[in-house]
């Protein structure tokens, strides 16, 4: 590996974090300080906490901000099914995203397995 952004976890939370503001975009104004920040945050800390492992000189330290990036992945799952159950017309955006998420945590968990042995 030369750096994080050859990590198809990378990658693909960076794309998460794509279609997450995509989908806070179309929210409604008033949830500005609610999901909306909760959601972008969280996904963005995803890829945020991947990236600073990576650079971590200890496999201990990467380790614990893979398990980081693992809880917000966590978190931006349940704002992802409030989203669902409170706006129930972006089901369909909601579930793309979903897919992915359900992908990184596999991925994330798969790397601190590794990491780990």
């Amino acid at each position: 590996m030369r750096t994080h952004k050859d990590l198809t976890v990378w990658q693909k939370s960076m794309d998460l974090v794509e279609k997450i503001y995509k989908i806070t975009n179309n929210l409604p104004r008033s949830e500005l300080s609610g999901l909306i920040s909760q959601m972008q945050r969280s996904a963005v800390a995803i890829p945020s906490n991947i990236a600073e492992g990576a650079k971590r000189e200890h496999r201990a330290e990467y380790i614990q901000f893979l398990s980081i990036a693992n809880g917000s992945a966590s978190e931006l799952e349940t704002q992802l099914i409030l989203t669902s159950k409170l706006y129930p017309n972006f089901k369909i955006e909601v579930k793309d995203a979903m897919i992915v998420l359900d992908e990184i945590l596999k991925m994330l968990y798969s790397l601190m397995k590794s990491l780990k042995n």
